[in-house]
């Protein structure tokens, strides 16, 4: 079964909103069996958005539009599909006794427009929005099915799950399905990761072997099309084995929602360890990422930004002779910061960042020279790294490159 993923939305066209809703929609109907051959995205206007649904019309068996089922004169996609399909617009009753019941609880006054967003064909099928008010809509053609799904990803994704999903299982019961599984890889770039596993690469068949290249680190999905997913696991389970046997030391972790930080938060956590940081060129960057992670407060109280020298002095108490005499960008700078910091704090580890962002030298150090401390109750370490861009690239590379020397120190414990 062929399907489609179409987005309504100038402001996608424009960059102003992510298209997060055809990454989540191909992944769910993938566990369906059902195959996304093409993704697209028009503007809110009613002439391309109908001759975009002539095309997939006559392409696929399934179309899933994202967006333009809300209030306002420029949701209109609703209209435009109902008009392609030759279905009259009538009103849910349901959704019009959510709609009304959310006013009356709000203490306001509903304006008329809102009723466009109960609004349903004659002959499909209405799926409740349990966090929002646009109903979505489902109708099959002779042809071809249509699902229609709110554009706001909080209110899409909900009812996909609890009602889409259910209903394209019912309509389209799949003999095969899809089942993937995401690998993540630090330190190792795409074209060297892709050059040490160009055997497995090229004799893939199923499952298939995909990468993709993100900042600082490498995914690889792998995608195995089977009748039954405990199959569908062996063969996963084997091509990751083989995958793992060429370039293990650079693998961290599953899935696409995960991340270094969430796997070194996790690690500290298992481990009862407490962590602080000294950060200068990244002036917190690498603290904000490890609180973005839930339940990261067991495992950090909290840092230093000591941007300028004279901080490095006055919170880090650093002598001010060995910043005299090594500079603010070298080895002893970075072991000092983190040494001093874990004491302050009295963590278990603490990690410094000191170097040159850009976008110019400093003492006489090329962009991109960094230096990152690492101190435990044993012993105090830094490395130096030379990463290249410009100065965002440089700092988040600095912080990556944080995060894994904490998670080796950590699994080597």
């Amino acid at each position: 079964m062929k399907a489609e993923i179409i987005a309504v939305g100038t402001e996608i066209l424009l960059g102003q909103v992510v298209n997060t809703n055809a990454t989540f929609i191909s992944e769910e109907l993938a566990d369906l069996g059902i195959e996304v051959y093409y993704h697209s995205v028009v503007g809110d206007n009613p002439e391309r958005l109908e001759s975009l649904l002539k095309t997939a019309d006559n392409r696929s068996d399934l179309v899933v539009l994202c967006g333009g089922l809300g209030p306002t004169t420029d949701d209109l996609t609703k209209d435009v599909v109902a008009k392609y399909v030759g279905q009259n617009l009538v009103e849910d009753v349901a959704g019009r006794k959510e709609l009304d019941l959310f006013f009356t609880r709000a203490k306001r006054k509903m304006t008329s427009n809102n009723l466009r967003q109960v609004l349903v064909f004659e002959d499909g099928i209405a799926l409740p929005n349990e966090t929002g008010l646009a109903i979505g809509i489902f109708y099959q053609s002779s042809t071809t099915a249509f699902l229609l799904l709110p554009g706001p990803p909080s209110e899409l994704r909900p009812m996909f799950l609890h009602h889409g999903k259910a209903l394209l299982t019912e309509k389209f019961p799949q003999a095969d399905k899809l089942i993937s599984r995401v690998l993540r890889f630090y330190g190792i770039g795409e074209s060297q990761l892709v050059t040490q596993l160009a055997d497995l690469i090229e004799e893939q068949t199923n499952p298939t072997i995909a990468p993709y290249a993100k900042p600082n680190e490498v995914t690889l999905r792998l995608t195995a099309k089977v009748q039954d997913e405990i199959s569908g696991i062996k063969l996963l389970d084997k091509t990751e084995s083989a995958i793992l046997e060429e370039v293990g030391e650079y693998f961290y972790g599953y899935g696409e929602e995960n991340s270094l930080e969430a796997v070194v938060v996790k690690l500290l956590q298992e481990k009862k360890c407490r962590v602080t940081a000294a950060e200068s060129l990244t002036a917190g960057q690498f603290q904000a990422t490890l609180a973005n992670v839930s339940g990261a407060s067991a495992i950090f109280a909290g840092g230093f930004v000591t941007y300028a020298k004279e901080q490095k002095e006055q919170l880090l108490q650093i002598d001010p002779a060995l910043l005299d005499e090594y500079g603010v960008v070298s080895e002893e700078c970075a072991k000092a910061m983190a040494q001093n910091a874990r004491t302050i704090v009295g963590a278990d580890y603490a990690l410094s960042f000191t170097g040159v962002a850009g976008p110019t030298e400093l003492e006489g150090q090329p962009v991109g020279t960094v230096w990152i401390g690492l101190a435990s109750e044993t012993e105090v370490k830094a490395y130096l790294y030379h990463f290249t861009r410009n100065r965002s690239y440089v700092r988040h590379s600095a912080v990556m490159a944080g995060l894994d020397l904490l998670r080796r120190t950590l699994l080597a414990k």
